[in-house]
C-alpha cells in the first residue's frame, strides 16, 4: 500500500535533526494525514520517512514568562480547539482549526504539518498571519525563529533549512492581548472541504470601545501564499468605529490580495467574497471586543 524505502523513528528533537542531516532527502512525518495520502496516490514512491510523532515534548500549549503563547508543533487541531489558553486568549485560532477536515483528521493532524505544507488554503495560516505568529525551527546550528510572513516563500515552499524541523509556533502577548477576532472559511461544503477563501480578522478597541486602535486582516487562497491586507489595516487604525469604516475597511482589502482563477472559483468571485468576508469578520470581531457598529 505504501511504497517507502525506509522509516526512521526519531527519539528526540536532536535525534530528528541528526536523522535529517544523515538522510537529507527524507520527509518528516507527524500525523501523516497529508504524507500518507500522497504516498497512497503514488506521489512519494520510494520515499524515506522520519517520524517525529512520538516526540511528546513537541505537544501542548503553554504561556512563557513574558506572556508569549507557545504551541508545540505536534499539537493536534483537536487539542488546540479545546485548550484553555487558546479559548481564553486566542479563540479565533481554535475556531479556525476546528474547521479542518473531519474529526478524524483534526484528532491526528498537527499544526506543524499544516504550516510546513506551505499551502495557501491551510485553515490555520490566515489566523497565524493575522496574529503575527513566529515559527520556531530547531536545526544543527540551534534554534531559529522566523516571522510567519517570511516562513512562507512561495506556493508549497517554506523556509526550512537542511537539518531543521519545526518545533513550535509563538504568538507574543502584544499580538493577542485585548484583541478579538473571527475566522470565516468559505467553501463549497460545510465539512471535509478545502477553503475557497479563508479570512481572519482581529481588532483591538479603545477603552471606551469607540475607536479602532488596531485591526488585522489576513487571507488564505487570495494569493500563492497566505497574506495580510496592509492597506485595509492602515485605513482602520485610529479611526472612530462606524458602519462606514467597516465598509471602507472591507473594500480596501482589494488593494493587496491577488486571487487566481481555478476550478474552485473564479478570480472575480474570490475578490467579491473577500470583501464580504472581511466586512462580516470585522463586524463580528468588533462585537466580540465589546464594540458596536
Amino acid at each position: 500500500m505504501y511504497d517507502m524505502k525506509a522509516l526512521y523513528q526519531a527519539q528526540s528533537v536532536q535525534d530528528a535533526v541528526a536523522l535529517r542531516m544523515a538522510h537529507p532527502q527524507a520527509q518528516i512525518i507527524a500525523g501523516g494525514s497529508d504524507v500518507l495520502v500522497q504516498m497512497r496516490e503514488g506521489k512519494r514512491a520510494g520515499a524515506e520517512l522520519i517520524s517525529i510523532y512520538t516526540l511528546d515534548e513537541l505537544r501542548g500549549i503553554s504561556m512563557e514568562d513574558d506572556g508569549t503563547l507557545r504551541i508545540g508543533s505536534l499539537t493536534s487541531f483537536s487539542h488546540i480547539t479545546r485548550d484553555p489558553l487558546i479559548r481564553q486568549y486566542l479563540l479565533t485560532l481554535g475556531e479556525a482549526v476546528d474547521q479542518v477536515g473531519g474529526p478524524q483528521i483534526r484528532n491526528i493532524g498537527t499544526i506543524g504539518g499544516n504550516t510546513c505544507n506551505g499551502v495557501t488554503s491551510a485553515d490555520s495560516a490566515s489566523t497565524l498571519f493575522a496574529y503575527d505568529a513566529v515559527i520556531e525551527l530547531t536545526g544543527p546550528e540551534g534554534v531559529r525563529c522566523v516571522p510567519i510572513q517570511d516562513f512562507y516563500i512561495r506556493a508549497g515552499q517554506v523556509d526550512i533549512r537542511p537539518g531543521e524541523i519545526q518545533t513550535g509556533i509563538l504568538i507574543s502577548k502584544e499580538s493577542y492581548a485585548d484583541t478579538y477576532g473571527y475566522y470565516i472559511k468559505y467553501a463549497m461544503r460545510n465539512a471535509m472541504d478545502i477553503a475557497t477563501l479563508g479570512t481572519s480578522v482581529n481588532v483591538r478597541l479603545s477603552a471606551d470601545k469607540k475607536t479602532v486602535e488596531r485591526a488585522r486582516v489576513a487571507f488564505g487562497v487570495a494569493g500563492p501564499v497566505p497574506l495580510r491586507a496592509k492597506t485595509a489595516e492602515a485605513l482602520a487604525a485610529g479611526k472612530p468605529l462606524t458602519a462606514d469604516l467597516a465598509e471602507e475597511f472591507a473594500k480596501a482589502v482589494k488593494e493587496d490580495i491577488h486571487p487566481r482563477d481555478s476550478w474552485r472559483a473564479a478570480k472575480d468571485f474570490r475578490m467579491h467574497i473577500a470583501v464580504e468576508c472581511a466586512r462580516r469578520a470585522f463586524a463580528e470581531s468588533v462585537k466580540r471586543a465589546g464594540g458596536a457598529l
